[in-house]
């Protein structure tokens, strides 16, 4: 057969594959069209709405509405979403909602949402409360009503919050935190965000901190937890807080670690200690609640620190006849702190000036009441002037000082100490002396000795003993039968 001859036996059927291609196309064109007219026109329904609700309602674990949508294209606003639930989550309000629905992810049966926006986000959370099941009903109710060849699935892209406002409550009070502006995108996993946010105040009532400045926290959320890579906070006039840790939104735990430096003592004292205390303040600290109530512990060193009129030591001058001890510079100031229950324990707590003084000791804080022991050493020589101090009240120890035990109590703005009583004590023994064959009571100490008359002696034992504020039993009847009164 010639090639002309199969050219033309052949080309009968080309015209008839061409025809059915072009109306398989038109075919496929006008189905993607009417596809799109009923995607769009079913965003456009009631049912979306519902459907949406319910979807965001089963990832919150609440039970909300959107109010009315607004459309321009795909493009959809609404003015607001509320919801309230019974687990830890108990409220979400969001105001000023924007958002535009894609139909990239149809293959995998999900509405993408693109570039949503909210204006204002308010969370209140509980955290007293376990976390329970999220609600059934709306979602079951929701996916009858769905016709099966619709996406049954909600993909959501980047995520801008203009303000986000959370409340919470938890077993050691409130905490409130407003003005944060937030910031998420989806990474490769799925389900995934990484996110920023900046700006805005966090305060933490039934404590003494004072409202905490966010500057910028990064980190990211999966599988229901959220975990904080870094977060740089501010606090007082120049503190400032490097912290990071996670929390998990299925069990309401926590945990986090971070530095604190750049606080001056006076910031963080009440008015009372202010006066007696500077220095600056760092300190590291580790927060989490896993038993459900919140622990925290750390270490804290104080730097360029000094003492003033710290009663005890303003005694220690009194008795001594010193200035020495009114302002110190502490040379070494640190310790390790823990918080639980409202209680502040501190332990290995060393105050020290290097040549004079140095204070050992563990205590407790309870509210304004404080409840501690402590070794306090002195360099030899220190408190020679009182009689007995350095040979029945202090003893030889490490370091080359002398050492008494010492333990104080009562509040942080009226403290007590035993030390003052056991000076005194030492003090008025070895003040007097009994002549046995007599029995006459008779001063220990001449001029020889303090280089002062009988009379100033005495006047000057009266003073040790009033300014401690105790004196031993009977020792005041002695000193007046001395003086013939």
């Amino acid at each position: 057969m010639s090639r002309r001859a199969r050219r033309k036996k052949g080309g009968t059927r080309e015209p008839w594959l061409g025809k059915f291609l072009v109306l398989l196309g038109v075919f496929l064109l006008l189905a993607l069209a009417l596809g799109y007219a009923g995607l769009r026109v079913y965003l456009h329904s009631e049912g979306f709405r519902k459907f949406l609700s319910a979807e965001v309602s089963k990832a919150v674990k609440v039970v909300g509405t959107f109010s009315s949508f607004r459309w321009d294209g795909l493009t959809v606003e609404t003015e607001r979403f509320e919801a309230t639930g019974e687990g830890m989550i108990v409220s979400v309000g969001a105001d000023q909602i924007s958002t535009e629905v894609g139909f990239g992810a149809l293959s995998k049966g999900a509405w993408e949402l693109k570039q949503t926006r909210v204006s204002r986000l308010e969370v209140g959370l509980d955290f007293t409360k376990k976390e329970e099941a999220p609600p059934e009903v709306t979602q079951s109710v929701t996916k009858r009503k769905q016709a099966g060849w619709l996406p049954s699935k909600v993909g959501l892209e980047s995520v801008a919050i203009g303000e986000l406002v959370i409340r919470a409550k938890t077993s050691d009070g409130d905490i409130a935190a407003r003005g944060m502006k937030v910031r998420l995108e989806p990474i490769s996993t799925k389900g995934a965000y990484e996110g920023e946010i900046t700006g805005g105040t966090i305060d933490l009532a039934k404590t003494r901190l004072p409202p905490i400045r966010l500057e910028k926290i990064r980190g990211s959320f999966r599988d229901g937890s959220a975990f904080i890579t870094s977060a740089d906070l501010r606090a007082w006039d120049s503190g400032r807080i490097d912290a990071f840790g996670e929390w998990d939104s299925k069990t309401g735990t926590y945990a986090f670690e971070g530095d604190l430096d750049g606080v001056k003592c006076d910031e963080v004292f009440n008015e009372n200690w202010a006066r007696r205390f500077t220095g600056d303040l760092s300190s590291t600290f580790s927060l989490k609640n896993n038993s459900g109530k919140m622990a925290a512990n750390g270490k804290l060193t104080i730097r360029n620190g000094t003492l003033t009129a710290l009663p005890m030591l303003d005694a220690l001058a009194a008795y001594a006849d010193t200035r020495r001890f009114r302002i110190i510079q502490l040379s070494d100031a640190r310790t390790k702190w823990q918080y639980s229950d409202g209680v502040f324990l501190f332990t290995d707590f060393v105050m020290a000036s290097e040549g004079l003084i140095r204070l050992e000791g563990d205590f407790s804080i309870k509210g304004k009441a404080i409840d501690g022991l402590f070794r306090l050493g002195l360099v030899p020589g220190t408190l020679a002037s009182i009689p007995g101090a350095e040979t029945d009240v202090f003893l030889p120890g490490e370091r080359g000082l002398l050492w008494a035990p010492i333990r104080i109590t009562g509040t942080l703005d009226d403290p007590k100490e035993d030390l003052t009583d056991r000076l005194v004590l030492a003090a008025g023994m070895r003040m007097f002396d009994v002549i046995p064959d007599s029995g006459e009571r008779v001063l220990k100490f001449t001029k020889s000795v303090l280089g002062e008359t009988p009379d100033k002696v005495i006047d000057r034992g009266l003073k040790v003993i009033d300014e401690g504020g105790k004196v031993i039993e009977g020792a005041e009847d002695v000193i007046k039968g001395i003086l013939g009164n």
